[in-house]
């Protein structure tokens, strides 16, 4: 995917980016509500880390990274971006989504089929599981986890066994709407970053229809962009107190914003 005058690959092992540009429209229709943001409040992030998933729970955030010898958990500060625990994958490994189950938090890996079970409080791993396709972004519904690959689909998994109960197609009025990455579960709805764009699909998790679209174009100020950055990319949830958080792959900034209607 080639992006200013460089090649941005997800799975790349040396980030050299330029400015991360909505290079693919996945649809515009009138029928699908189009929301733009408000920022309500911007906190620091480590700009090292390359964001491949993003879950907020009781105060604190909970972040996987990725390339090849840099993926890791991570237990994040909000308020600081501090890095108050880290658990590094093993070199082979490129990090992906991760998601929280009761007292376990799950992460994927991005080609191996491996994905990882660690103990919520120590990082302690507690299991390896297995799945046939790629790994791209994981949420849990209260029910089934929900896992992308890449592609139009998403997986609904037992969330103990991990066996696969079901999927659906995302599609908007235009068709599948593939390249789905990192997935939240906000209200009901699945939100998920469409790789490379700047745009969050609203998703129906009963359907697979897009029922929003969220347009994040300009997130970033230019003097934010005096290092490396990479795509929008991670997005976390506040259900106690409503609060919406994104981010992207080396950024320096995470962003609580509030959607606003275009209507």
């Amino acid at each position: 995917m080639l992006v200013g005058a460089v090649f941005v690959l997800s799975c790349s092992n040396i980030p050299e980016y330029t400015e991360p540009t909505s290079t693919v429209d996945y649809g515009t229709s009138d029928a699908i509500p189009i929301y733009t943001y408000k920022v309500v409040n911007t906190y620091p992030h480590d700009q090292q880390a390359f964001t491949q998933g993003l879950v907020f729970e009781n105060g604190v955030l909970y972040e996987g990274t990725g390339l090849r010898g840099r993926s890791a958990l991570r237990r994040v500060e909000l308020e600081t971006g501090h890095v108050l625990q880290i658990r590094e994958l093993p070199t082979q490994f490129f990090g992906e989504g991760v998601t929280i189950h009761r007292n376990k938090i799950i992460q994927l890996t991005s080609q191996s089929g491996i994905g990882f079970v660690y103990d919520k409080d120590s990082f302690e791993l507690l299991q390896e599981f297995n799945y046939p396709n790629e790994g791209w972004g994981i949420t849990y519904d209260g029910e089934y986890l929900i896992m992308s690959d890449g592609t139009a689909e998403l997986h609904f998994l037992d969330p103990e066994a991990f066996e696969e109960i079901k999927k659906i197609e995302v599609r908007d009025s235009d068709g599948p709407v593939s390249k789905l990455n990192e997935l939240e579960y906000v209200q009901g709805e699945i939100y998920a970053n469409v790789w490379p764009t700047d745009r969050i699909a609203k998703i129906a998790p009963q359907t697979g229809q897009v029922i929003g679209w969220i347009e994040l174009q300009r997130l970033l100020s230019p003097q934010d962009y005096s290092g490396p950055v990479d795509v929008l990319n991670g997005i976390a949830y506040d259900s106690r107190n409503d609060r919406l958080f994104v981010t992207g792959k080396l950024w320096p900034k995470l962003f609580e914003i509030k959607e606003i209607s275009l209507e």
